[in-house]
């Protein structure tokens, strides 16, 4: 009969240290419910018998509810996400700089401001008022190019500098991936439960999605390959990095293509291609492509302006120096890569407004270009209207002069290494150049805010299906923890009997 009450008492005694084990677990799972990406943890059990006698229970290694094709694809759409809301935030700074279109600060506004000076000048050309105020228009507009190229500049001086955080960021969680899969493959050599480890592993896999775009692979004994879709492999042991981003101050003749602009480095190999996705490689698409694109289309629209001017005879828009950076190349902007941040009113029309009347050099005329034009001299006619007339008709116009076509702008092979390209058509006005500008990168942000509301309703929704069939369900643990309480009462019961007759046992024994 002793052996059948220290049975009793020993099946009863680990049910309630199963229910223990169990009622923790309970209460972990519940404390973390509304942890983003925490996975409900799994108590397992396993009935013991002897003889086909139940013999109680032993607990055994918790596990964690998975589903890995639907974690995989919160992992891209983590990249995808973070992506495209860095892009946001970029191009809306830039909306803010570029000005709303129409409302009198935006490019295409100002050069029409400019227009519409010339057109008063045009009535009146000896009116000195007219004069000053063609200057000041002139001067708003070059002050605009100048703030929407300083603005790109800036724009691409944050990329860098989040990119320099970023890096360490990664590497952090790198870091800390390779810290928990040696705990995780060390308790499982041991058989003992991993789950607790497996879900902060899996949130520093989801921190580092958010920065870089990666796939991960579970080895079998619990270890954890990290690599890109491009198949870079990212090691999670480094002793240090293992990715590495010098600092920069970029200027806008600066760029990655001809090395005057720093790589993304793994362990020592510029791998700055091969890194896409996320926050790092939103910046790097940023800093190397997309606002470079912008700079050297504005470069060109400053040229352009600068030569049609030029060409018939006005000298309006120069350095500070007071000249044109001539085209010559390869690449095509070679001279005046960044001019777009330098270029202002002609010092010399500062000082006498009136050139902008008279004009400032002759033109000897040619059958594919502009046609002759010689200045007003001093003490010419106070009306001479010919320059104003050849600025309204043709440096403002899709034609050099009657019946001759502008030359296009240059639109590809542009940038400091001449790899990049504008995405619009030649336009041939100098409005329409402007407006093409505003309107190309306007559409940028407006497609970038579009997918990432799609891209976010996406993710969202394959969040909720990944938390409902792995995450914690409150009714469900809330029933459990009825069961366990129950179950923990059953067995209290059970040893309470067990004592009792332990008890009157001993009292039937003879002193």
């Amino acid at each position: 009969m002793t052996g059948s009450l220290g049975a009793a008492l020993s099946i009863a005694s680990g049910g309630i240290a199963n229910i223990d084990s169990q009622l923790a677990l309970v209460s972990q799972n519940i404390a973390n419910a509304s942890t983003p990406g925490y996975a409900n943890e799994v108590a397992n059990q396993q009935n013991l018998t002897v003889d086909g006698i139940g013999m109680g229970v032993r607990t055994e290694a918790t596990t964690l509810a998975t589903n890995a094709a639907l974690q995989a694809q919160t992992q891209t759409l983590a990249a995808t996400v973070s992506s495209l809301t860095t892009q946001q935030t970029a191009l809306q700074a830039l909306d803010s700089a570029q000005g709303t279109p129409g409302a009198g600060t935006d490019l295409g506004s100002l050069v029409a401001g400019l227009t519409n000076r010339f057109s008063t000048l045009l009535n009146d050309p000896s009116n000195q008022t007219a004069q000053s105020a063609v200057v000041g228009a002139a001067t708003t507009l070059a002050s605009g190019i100048n703030a929407l190229s300083n603005a790109y500049t800036a724009q691409r001086n944050t990329a860098q500098t989040n990119l320099v955080s970023e890096v360490a960021s990664a590497n952090q969680a790198l870091s800390q991936i390779g810290a928990l899969s040696d705990k995780i493959v060390s308790l499982k050599a041991e058989g003992q439960s991993t789950a607790d480890l497996e879900n902060q592993r899996n949130a520093a896999v989801q921190t580092l999605s958010g920065l870089v775009n990666v796939k991960t692979m579970a080895n079998a004994n619990g270890d954890l390959l990290v690599f890109t879709p491009s198949g870079l492999s990212l090691p999670t042991r480094a002793t240090t990095g293992p990715f590495s981003i010098a600092n920069a101050n970029i200027s806008p003749g600066a760029s990655y293509n001809t090395g005057t602009v720093p790589g993304v480095m793994l362990n020592g190999q510029d791998v700055t291609g091969q890194v896409q996705g996320g926050q790092i490689g939103a910046n790097i698409a940023l800093r190397d492509t997309t606002l470079p694109t912008y700079q050297s289309e504005l470069d060109e629209f400053s040229q352009t302006l600068a030569t049609r001017f030029s060409a018939q005879g006005l000298n309006l828009f120069t350095d500070p120096s007071g000249n044109i950076p001539a085209a010559s190349g390869p690449p095509v902007q070679s001279n005046y890569v960044g001019f777009s941040g330098d270029i202002q009113v002609n010092p010399a029309v500062i000082a006498t407004p009136s050139l902008v009347r008279d004009g400032t050099q002759a033109v000897a005329g040619s059958p594919t270009g502009a046609s002759a034009f010689t200045p007003n001299p001093a003490g010419g006619p106070a009306g001479f209207s010919t320059l104003i007339v050849r600025v309204l008709n043709f440096a403002m116009g899709a034609t050099a002069q009657n019946g001759v076509t502008q030359p296009p702008p240059n639109l590809i092979g542009l940038g400091p290494a001449g790899n990049l390209g504008a995405p619009f058509g030649a336009p041939q006005a100098i409005s329409d150049f402007a407006s093409a500008i505003v309107g190309s990168q306007a559409q940028d942000s407006a497609t970038v805010t579009a997918n990432l509301q799609t891209e976010t309703a996406v993710q969202t929704s394959l969040t909720a299906q990944l938390s409902s069939q792995t995450g914690v369900n409150m009714d469900q643990q809330m029933g459990s923890v009825v069961a366990l309480q129950n179950a923990y009462g059953v067995n209290a019961r059970i040893i309470a009997a067990v004592q009792s007759m332990w008890t009157q046992l001993l009292a039937a024994v003879p002193n």
